[in-house]
């Protein structure tokens, strides 16, 4: 839209860029730039207005987006035309994700280049990097605390060899995810070590107090990340002789987004990604973007407007691109980082549903589904133009923060409910099959998370080891069935490395000293490769479990009614171990998917009259459109198998 104030300073802004920018072919840069720049002012105003640096700062943010247009390709720019043409692109039940650790799953990135035929076996077109950028070694979290934005961490890489795999996944069709860690950086990056050396510039890109008055104010209010290895939300820096905010670890800063220098500097990080090839920027810690003495310092209405001025600077560059808003939060929270709305305050296409990957574990370990279908009915309504990531596991802790009144809903008592489900999946109930293993104990709350392979907490090892043919079907079954609702569910489903083998866990972090604090690494393996090959063997756990999810992969691609445009509808039934929904064509609503899941070891009846007076299931026949058979529906009742699962066609 036209505003003359914000035109104005856009006007000046170009004309002192003009010299800089001559002879450049700018023409659709001029076009969205012009179209987003009444928000990208306003947003910028709200969070910098009252600085007397203001106009000098809005002025560096233009020039970086300049620039940085200037230095996208020209085949880069062709892309972004076909997806603004195409705007709901990533909404369509062709793709289908998969996680990975570079160094863990491939060596490096030349490595990874020779098992993309792997995962195209598999039906995978999707493929997240977990972050590969420079970190010191040792105190990297994993990938998350970078010290060079800029570089790519020498064990896996460089720029040279990551253009080389983009090249050779666009001939593939597959889509690049790349992370960028927007909330905090190593210590030991250079504005870090900048700031150690006194220069003040460098110390307002992170909250830095000389006493802990201020920190202690924070402290009241702001909960505990990593209350096991990293208590507190500060840390005393020695050579510095002040105090830093660390909220995740005691070597990760956190960044300062109230000095708009450090906002412009991500911007520029995200677009250089954006540059190099990556369809989809995963942004991590966004809920801890924005802090605020008396809060809990996450989901600030701050931090969803500097995720909308990201959205808008990065429309304006590289309008192809897509966000990812990494914010394990409560559902009430986690929609809001798709934006207030689609096209004026966008943030983020894509967020992760951790929500529903908790309470499906949730299912398996009750063998019932009350929780489940209260918990999703908590979950409000997505933006028509955003979606979920949808996942079974991933390289994270399971957290359990479902909603005390909906564990009460469903029986439970809040606090002996998630000791249950920790106890259950550490292997320390006598009921339990799984092998998991605590993480983030809290000493003063008793409150944990759990850490595993999706195998083993499938009781897959337990299995194994026992050498029970039955308890080993079953695991398998468990697998196939979480793959099931994650596949169906709507969204983009996201597998991560060796959860389509059974990959157990690897208990060799414990010797290495700079894992051995953190038991997610209890499900961060080298990827063995000789067990992948036993995928082609009939009748192994690889084959059954690698053929089974290759199956539902290729039978999602075929189905509309699979692509995401909250086309699903949660349907109660009198079975409290059944899960029920449909999922229906919005262009052609006779073509409709009823997803039938059976959470119980044992087989379980489903009354075929409640249905068909919703208007399911008319016919005396019914097809599984992912077996492929007919089957009557003569009796009154439908018989689930235990642990299965129905796709049918309705």
């Amino acid at each position: 839209m036209y505003e003359q104030v914000s035109h104005s300073q856009l006007n000046d802004i170009l004309t002192k860029l003009e010299s800089e920018i001559k002879d450049k072919n700018l023409q659709h840069f001029y076009i969205r730039l012009g179209a987003n720049f009444y928000a990208i002012y306003s947003l910028f105003h709200q969070l910098y207005g009252q600085r007397d640096d203001f106009k000098q700062q809005l002025h560096q943010l233009v020039k970086t987006l300049t620039q940085s247009y200037i230095a996208r390709s020209q085949q880069l720019r062709k892309l972004d035309f076909a997806r603004e043409k195409d705007h709901d692109w990533f909404l369509n039940q062709k793709w289908a994700g998969y996680a990975i650790y570079c160094k863990e799953f491939a060596g490096d990135l030349n490595g990874l280049q020779t098992k993309l035929h792997y995962l195209q076996d598999l039906g995978i077109n999707l493929l997240h990097i977990m972050p590969i950028l420079d970190c010191p070694k040792g105190k990297s979290d994993g990938g998350y605390a970078v010290r060079d934005f800029r570089k790519i961490n020498p064990e896996v890489g460089n720029i040279s060899d990551l253009e080389n795999l983009v090249k050779t996944m666009k001939k593939r069709e597959m889509l690049l995810v790349l992370d960028v860690v927007v909330n905090h950086t190593s210590n030991e990056h250079e504005w870090a070590t900048k700031a150690r050396a006194g220069e003040q510039k460098y110390q307002d890109y992170y909250n830095i107090f000389d006493d802990r008055e201020i920190p202690d104010m924070y402290e009241e209010s702001m909960p505990e990340v990593f209350p096991e290895t990293s208590p507190g939300n500060f840390t005393w820096d020695e050579k510095m002789g002040k105090w830093v905010m660390t909220v995740f670890n005691d070597f990760q800063w956190d960044l300062n987004y109230k000095n708009p220098e450090v906002f412009i500097e991500m911007v520029d990080i995200i677009l250089f990604w954006a540059n190099r090839g990556a369809d989809i920027i995963r942004l991590d810690a966004v809920a801890f973007l924005w802090k605020k003495i008396g809060s809990t310092c996450q989901n600030q209405r701050e931090a969803h407007l500097i995720l909308q001025l990201m959205k808008d600077c990065c429309q304006v560059t590289a309008p192809g691109v897509l966000f990812i808003a990494e914010a394990i939060v409560a559902p009430v929270e986690v929609i809001k980082y798709f934006g207030e709305d689609a096209i004026n305050a966008k943030e983020c296409e894509i967020a992760y549903n951790a929500t529903l990957m908790a309470l499906l574990w949730d299912a398996v370990a009750t063998k019932k589904t009350a929780l489940l279908n209260l918990g999703i009915q908590s979950i409000p309504m997505k933006l028509e133009r955003a979606t979920w990531l949808n996942y079974v596991r991933c390289h994270d802790d399971i957290g359990l923060g479902f909603d005390d009144n909906d564990i009460r809903l469903a029986g439970y008592d809040p606090k002996s409910h998630r000791n249950f489900l920790v106890n259950y999946y550490t292997d320390n109930h006598k009921s339990s099959i799984a092998r998991g293993v605590a993480f983030g104990i809290n000493k003063k709350t008793g409150d944990a998370r759990i850490a595993g392979s999706l195998a083993s907490l499938s009781g897959l090892e337990s299995a194994l080891e026992s050498g029970d043919k039955e308890a080993i079907q079953n695991s398998i079954k468990t697998i196939d069935l979480l793959h099931s609702v994650m596949l169906a569910f709507g969204g983009i489903p996201l597998i991560y490395y060796g959860d389509a083998v059974g990959v157990l866990n690897d208990k060799s972090y414990l010797d290495d000293e700079y894992k051995k604090t953190d038991s997610r690494w209890v499900h961060r393996p080298n990827m063995n490769w000789k067990k992948v090959e036993l995928r082609k063997v009939p009748g192994t756990p690889e084959n059954l479990i690698f053929s089974a999810l290759k199956k539902m992969i290729s039978v999602r691609k075929e189905l509309t009614a699979f692509a995401d445009h909250n086309n699903r509808e949660l349907l109660a039934v009198d079975n409290p171990h059944l899960f029920v929904f449909s999922r229906f064509d919005l262009i052609n609503k006779y073509s409709r998917v009823l997803v039938i899941c059976n959470f119980d070891a044992n087989p379980q009846n489903l009354n075929i009259h409640e249905l068909r007076k919703k208007g399911f299931l008319p016919y005396d026949t019914v097809k599984d459109l992912y077996t492929g058979d007919n089957f009557s529906l003569a009796e009154e009742f439908l018989t689930v198998p235990a642990l299965g699962f129905y796709w049918l066609e309705t």
